[in-house]
């Protein structure tokens, strides 16, 4: 069909774990040679472990991914981290090649996939602005129609001519999509580095490419802001482990995507897989987290309360036991600890349940593990699995905070037998 701008056919991305090559043929070569009659790799280090029992192992990216986008059309795609998002854009930016299917596209394409990308740092905000432009395959004097235009657009016009080495990640960001964007491109995509920038500029990147696919050009939209894909996107494409789940109208994707459906294999944590340290007084088992009525999910919307449960056992009698659990955001900043009751506890296996409500704008939240006698911390575990808050807050209701600056969660939290 002509007005089919992106067609994508059975897309697959394959990534070999372990160590891939060393950097030429004959050693590689040599290191097969080697592997084949069962010996060690010859050009490991001394000391160093050896990998070569990953050889051979593969993770698909993506697996058999189909669709296509019509001219015009604002697609967002959306998908708990390490779906396979940001692999689907490199390979439409043409930066890496699938290992199987097909990919046709009509027009010319502006990529903005992370923090300076095509930018050179030696050169300065100018120079990159007519490189930029050269690689999109504008002319000069194309460029200079639009430059001025850009440099307002950005807003770092007092540092246009100042090498972008020393440029903070938002004026990048500020920069390249105003280039990306003002470049007229027919396809443009973006992945989730808008993010980085103020909320003043977010406003105007989304009006921006609202804009342009009023243009009659085509949008390709990856982010966490579920707020800002259902304002700009006509549809959406759900992916979860490389795999594409669906793809519809933006209410009925997002309400898919926020029931959780194909996230419930992330709401049950085995906490075994995430710790190998030996506890000689107890130890974490895992981690579930479900909605108030009872369903497995990692996915809320801002004001909703989700339920989380940590299940543990106790190798020696313990006489002030407390359970924790604490949230972060992906910056590592400590927003907020739940602890239970202290307790009195013979070994066996326990469980306790922290019911958490939480005002935040559109966010991933990492969560800790820790267990404790007398204040001794005996088992942590950071970073076990993640949630996420998917709708922009409109409650901003503040919570009680610690000199540190931690949030208070309830610590009423009480311990009971497994």
């Amino acid at each position: 069909m002509d007005d089919i701008v992106i067609s994508v056919e059975n897309l697959s991305k394959k990534y070999d774990l372990g160590v891939i090559g060393t950097g030429t043929f004959s050693k590689d070569l040599n290191r097969w040679w080697a592997r084949m009659r069962h010996k060690p790799d010859p050009y490991a280090k001394i000391g160093e472990v050896d990998h070569g029992n990953r050889l051979g192992q593969t993770i698909l990216a993506l697996d058999d991914v189909s669709f296509d986008v019509k001219r015009g059309e604002v697609l967002g795609i959306i998908g708990r981290n390490g779906a396979g998002k940001s692999t689907l854009l490199k390979i439409l930016s043409q930066v890496t090649a699938p290992s199987s299917g097909k990919v046709k596209i009509k027009g010319r394409i502006g990529s903005l996939l992370e923090v300076g990308t095509g930018f050179h740092p030696e050169l300065t905000g100018r120079e990159n602005l007519y490189l930029n432009g050269a690689i999109l395959g504008m002319s000069k004097a194309e460029v200079n129609r639009k430059f001025d235009e850009i440099v307002d657009f950005s807003g770092v016009e007092k540092f246009i001519d100042t090498p972008v080495k020393r440029y903070s990640s938002g004026m990048y960001v500020r920069l390249a999509f105003a280039v990306a964007a003002h470049l007229e491109p027919e396809i443009l995509i973006v992945d989730e580095v808008l993010a980085v920038g103020d909320a003043e500029f977010q406003k105007k990147c989304l009006g921006k490419m609202s804009d342009v696919a009023h243009e009659g050009r085509t949008v390709l939209f990856v982010s966490h802001n579920m707020g800002a894909v259902k304002k700009l996107c006509t549809q959406v494409l759900l992916l979860n482990k490389g795999s594409m789940i669906s793809l519809g109208t933006t209410k009925q994707i997002i309400d898919q995507y926020l029931n959780g459906h194909e996230n419930i294999g992330f709401s049950t944590i085995e906490l075994a897989d995430k710790d190998t340290k030996v506890h000689w007084q107890g130890k974490g088992l895992r981690v579930i987290i479900k909605d108030e009525s009872g369903n497995l999910r990692n996915v809320f919307k801002i004001g909703e309360k989700w339920v989380i449960y940590l299940e543990f056992e106790i190798f020696t009698p313990l006489n002030h036991m407390i359970a924790g659990i604490g949230l972060t955001t992906n910056e590592a900043i400590s927003l907020v600890t739940y602890w239970s009751k202290p307790a009195k506890l013979n070994p066996g296996k326990y469980k306790v349940e922290f019911i958490c409500d939480i005002p935040l704008k559109a966010s991933i939240l990492n969560i800790t593990v820790g267990l404790s006698d007398h204040e001794t911390t005996f088992y942590y575990c950071q970073g076990v699995g993640t949630i996420e808050i998917s709708e922009v807050s409109i409650n901003e209701t503040p919570f009680r905070t610690t000199g540190a600056g931690l949030l208070l969660g309830n610590q009423d939290s009480i311990i009971c037998a497994l």
